[in-house]
């Protein structure tokens, strides 16, 4: 009685512990969407007890215990930040939806899938009336032959009349034959011989022990001569060594005869080791390392990876260790790892050379993994479980791309015995009753085509840093946002300025909410990020000519009081313009204009004095107003075509400390340098000056198409110039820009107690003088700029005019026109795109120390992205990935610092793209009914479960038994837990 007491006790304080905890919640939730209004309305002052997702996370792990994941809080917190008014349901932070479609699953619509389900095609195995399944497929790449076997005897086009069951088949590539195994023989098939088929084949037993699968190990030396690898169910690996000899001789001596086609297999050399205690599931030969590979159910010897000499003496193996043993493995040789995958339900990725410990898991399915196969050109691992269950990963990324199930069939048509990708025709081949065929999707495409994010050329890129998603603007005036990690279309705008109106420009505000865009008629909207709600308009000018004021550039600026924002402009007629938004007025206003300084240069000046406009100003805003200081008796020079060519086609910025910059790169190749600093404008460089040009060639043959500066903060300064690239991403940026391009922050926690990382773009902060440590900071060197120019050449200069590197990128093809240039935010690596869709990547680390040595401007890697010219390159520093979009219409996401170790240089995806493989319902002409479906009868009803987070948890499933006790699985659970995909 004292006991249940006791427990009716603890109960009720679980309960009411849990209630407080829940209290809690709602304050946090109410308190992170005050903030987030806040922020949005221009009123919320930063203190250092602000709520940003890492505090979030925190509290919640307080509130609710470590059992919260950290996906589902992220999810919740994104969602609590794009609509603060939004219904938040606490059961949502451990990933339970109300609602009985996934969240996500249901943006997984057709067109985002990774197997064309539609497409695939279902093949009838024809020739046997008995109950039977497809035991194992085998692809032969050279001959583009497929190879089935049935249980009961049918290998494809070859009707085996053996009273044993088939447990496997592969092809002899020296003898040309196919080579079957039963429980207690060996077949060898000549399937190309004439005359009947009971004459052309050879049966080699008897096997001690009963085979359950086989391999053949390829002997380019040998002609005339194969070996053989078997798996049995006493932890045995065999080699069986078989010749032309042996086949040749007998079929001459007795060509009709039944009985003589039976071979003793002590005729034949072989040699045996036990390497498992319990069944040789899967056994394969990996040329790549010149070994052969055998996975067991045992627990302790779960996978041996040896050559094959090892068969022939007692001599320790490679033993690789896991948890209910393994069902089946294979090796990618693209990423050089071994997967495996049981009992457990876990798929572990392994070094070939260690042993003690995966270098990665994946986990997700919840019934026993059947078979795994590797796509080496898209470097993907595809799984089967005993469920029907289909996952796709991505090898380098680790992260699921699509989950699709089998819904065919009855309780008896349930398992999948065998799995295959077929590299040739790029498509995925699994044999249960039937032969089903899932195509790849760029194999059901023009492959001339390539696949498009946009249907007309894109004008626009750009990366929100905050929500982790990516802006497109095509030149069809179509707005799109997409997800970065998914590439799922979040929105899209049409005509945002107007019908036929092009759209040719867009900045995004340091907080991520915000986002502007520009027109060729020269109107700007400011427009809410998360729901793509019009806010702001900047109207078009009554007398403005068509394309006079179109807009090249938009930046946005941090504006110095609240309600308002900032936006600095770069026009097609070389103009720069700052923009102002009040926060109670929709339309935007001019309210200054650089003056016109090209004349005064072009008339032999090198440096204008600036001063501060007369107007009155009622506002602080980052780039002063400013007039030029000219002598009186100055003439006005004249229009000619040499003005003409020093118009600006590019700006960059620099708000730090000590420097307040605007750059500017002409059609001539010469570079504008604004110093509101020093009050002055000059023309900082000429290439004449710096080396002999050729007069004959046209001065826009050096114009410049983009320009950045490169500048490094004492805080990244003191890193370690000798760190890996793919680390930059942990190097923390400054407390004010570096650049208005670039990556301006990195996510990863500071190191330093008390350094922020919130970065803006064209954000005049000073740099705290009070940062513990400060003082043994190195001082900051003064910036550079490089400049990307129309003849294939980099050059970085200093402020002074001074030209440090001239530099010709090596691709396949030299000289090739640069368009965009990008660098992360420490100023270690440097990406620039060309005409011809070729990214090239490039080492500064150390070149910017001084003295700049050019030996220390490396190019590291070059590698083609697109096919037409690259209008945009970004660098994310925390997803270490590389984002480009080209005129050709596609947006593609790439992983080239890893992908480039492992010589992976197509990994990556296409936003908006059809998916890479798509599954439908087949026709499915006729099934042959599964053995033992008899006793196939048990109910799944009374099984229940929630959905969590995508999955289901199943509260009562009986554990399964292993594979070596129980082949076919009893009941279909699949229609129970996994939703029907559309026809």
């Amino acid at each position: 009685m004292a006991i249940s007491k006791e427990k009716h006790f603890n109960m009720a304080l679980q309960i009411s512990n849990f209630k407080k905890a829940l209290n809690e919640f709602e304050k946090l939730v109410e308190q992170t969407a005050t903030q987030k209004r806040d922020e949005r309305a221009g009123l919320f002052i930063h203190k250092e007890d602000a709520i940003d997702y890492d505090k979030f996370y925190a509290s919640v792990q307080k509130l609710f215990g470590p059992d919260v994941k950290d996906q589902d809080v992220k999810r919740f917190y994104r969602k609590l930040c794009n609509n603060t008014d939004a219904f938040a349901d606490w059961c949502e932070i451990f990933g339970y939806f109300s609602s009985e479609e996934d969240p996500i699953t249901s943006q997984l619509d057709e067109e985002n899938l990774v197997f064309f389900v539609s497409r695939k095609r279902r093949i009838l195995i024809s020739g046997s009336r008995r109950r039977d399944v497809i035991k194992s497929i085998v692809k032969v790449p050279h001959l583009d032959l497929l190879i089935t076997a049935t249980q009961k005897g049918l290998i494809t086009v070859f009707n085996n009349q053996d009273t044993s069951w088939i447990t496997g088949c592969d092809y002899l590539l020296q003898l040309k034959r196919i080579v079957a195994t039963t429980e207690r023989t060996i077949i060898v098939w000549d399937y190309k011989a004439q005359g009947s088929s009971q004459e052309n084949y050879f049966v080699i037993k008897p096997m001690d022990h009963c085979l359950l699968c086989v391999c053949v190990v390829p002997l380019p030396d040998h002609l005339c001569r194969d070996d053989i690898l078997l798996g049995d169910d006493g932890g045995f690996v065999n080699r069986f060594t078989v010749n032309s000899d042996d086949f040749g001789i007998k079929q001459a001596k007795s060509k009709r005869k039944l009985q003589n086609q039976v071979l003793d297999s002590k005729n034949f050399k072989s040699v045996k080791r036990k390497l498992h205690n319990d069944w040789v599931m899967k056994i394969r030969y990996i040329s790549a390392l010149n070994c052969f590979g055998s996975c067991s159910l045992d627990s302790n010897h779960s996978l041996v990876l040896e050559s094959l000499k090892r068969l022939e003496d007692n001599l320790p193996v490679r033993e690789f260790s896991m948890p209910r043993g393994a069902n089946t493995f294979c090796y990618c040789v693209k990423a050089n790892v071994i997967v495996t995958g049981g009992d457990d339900k876990v798929i572990r990725l392994w070094h070939p050379n260690i042993s003690t410990k995966p270098v990665g898991k994946l986990v997700g399915h919840m019934f026993s993994i059947t078979e795994i196969v590797t796509n080496e050109k898209d470097q993907h691992i595809v799984s089967l479980s005993s469920a029907k269950v289909f996952r796709v990963w991505d090898i380098q990324t680790l992260s699921l791309l699509q989950v699709f199930h089998d819904s065919q069939g009855g309780p008896g048509d349930m398992q999948i015995y065998s799995m295959i990708y077929d590299a040739n025709h790029g498509m995925l081949i699994t044999g249960s009753s039937v032969m089903d065929m899932y195509p790849l999707t760029r194999m059901i495409q023009d492959t001339k085509q390539v696949p498009h994010t946009h249907e007309r050329e894109i004008n626009v890129m750009l990366y929100n840093k905050y929500l982790h998603q990516v802006l497109t603007i095509c030149s069809e005036s179509i707005i799109r946002v997409w997800e970065l990690e998914t590439g799922l279309q979040v929105y899209q705008i049409l005509d945002p300025h107007g019908f036929n109106i092009e759209v040719t420009s867009a900045a995004v505000d340091e907080s991520g909410f915000l986002f502007a865009t520009g027109a060729y008629n020269g109107t700007v909207r400011i427009w809410d990020f998360g729901s793509g709600q019009e806010m702001k308009v900047l109207p078009e000018g009554k007398d403005w000519k068509e394309e006079e004021h179109c807009l090249q550039r938009l930046v946005f600026l941090k504006a110095q009081e609240k309600h308002q924002h900032l936006v600095l402009a770069l026009e097609r007629n070389g103009t720069i313009k700052m923009i102002q938004g009040k926060e109670d007025d929709i339309y935007l206003m001019v309210i200054w204009e650089l003056p016109n300084v090209v004349p005064f240069l072009q008339d032999g000046k090198h440096a204008v004095h600036l001063r501060e406009s007369t107007r009155d100003r009622n506002m602080a805003i980052p780039f002063p107003d400013v007039e030029l200081i000219v002598e009186r008796n100055a003439s006005q020079p004249s229009n000619n075509p040499a003005m003409d060519s020093l118009r600006v086609n590019c700006i960059d910025l620099l708000q730090v400390e000590g420097y307040n910059l605007i750059a500017a790169g002409t059609l001539n190749g010469v570079i504008i340098l604004w110093n509101f600093v020093t009050s002055t404008v000059k023309k900082v460089c000429r290439l004449e000056d710096c080396f002999p040009v050729n007069p004959d060639l046209h001065p826009k043959h050096f114009k410049i198409n983009d320009i950045l500066f490169l500048f490094r903060t004492p805080e990244c300064a003191r890193r370690s110039s000798q760190d890996s690239i793919c680390s930059s991403s942990q190097c923390e940026s400054s407390k004010g820009p570096q650049s208005s391009k670039g990556s301006k922050q990195s996510i990863h926690n500071s190191e330093v107690k008390g350094e922020q990382t919130d970065v803006t773009v064209g954000e005049q902060q000073p740099v705290d003088k009070k940062h513990p440590g400060s003082a043994n900071l190195p001082e900051a060197q003064p910036p550079i700029l490089v400049t990307a120019h129309e003849d294939g050449h980099l050059r970085l200069w200093t402020l002074e005019g001074r030209l440090l590197k001239d530099m010709l990128p090596f691709t396949k093809h030299s000289a090739i026109s640069l368009t965009s240039l990008y660098t992360d935010s420490c100023t270690r690596i440097l990406l620039a795109g060309n005409v011809e869709g070729h990214v090239i990547l490039c080492n500064i680390s150390s070149f910017l120390d001084p003295p700049h040595d050019e030996k220390k401007f490396k190019q590291l890697l070059s590698w083609r992205a697109h096919s037409s010219e690259i209008i945009q390159v970004i660098y994310v520093e925390e997803k270490q990935v590389v984002i480009t979009a080209s005129i050709d219409g596609s947006v593609i996401r790439r992983y080239p610092l890893e992908g480039f170790v492992t010589e992976n240089r197509e990994a990556g995806i296409v936003f908006g793209s059809l998916p890479i493989y798509k599954i439908s319902s087949p026709t499915s002409l006729r099934f042959l009914p599964l053995i033992g479906v008899e006793a196939q009868k048990d109910s799944s009803d009374g099984i229940t479960g929630k959905k969590k987070g995508g999955h289901v948890q199943h509260e009562k499933v009986s554990r399964r038994r292993s594979l070596k006790k129980n082949l076919v699985p009893q009941i279909n659970l699949a229609s129970s837990f996994f939703p029907a995909i559309p026809k």
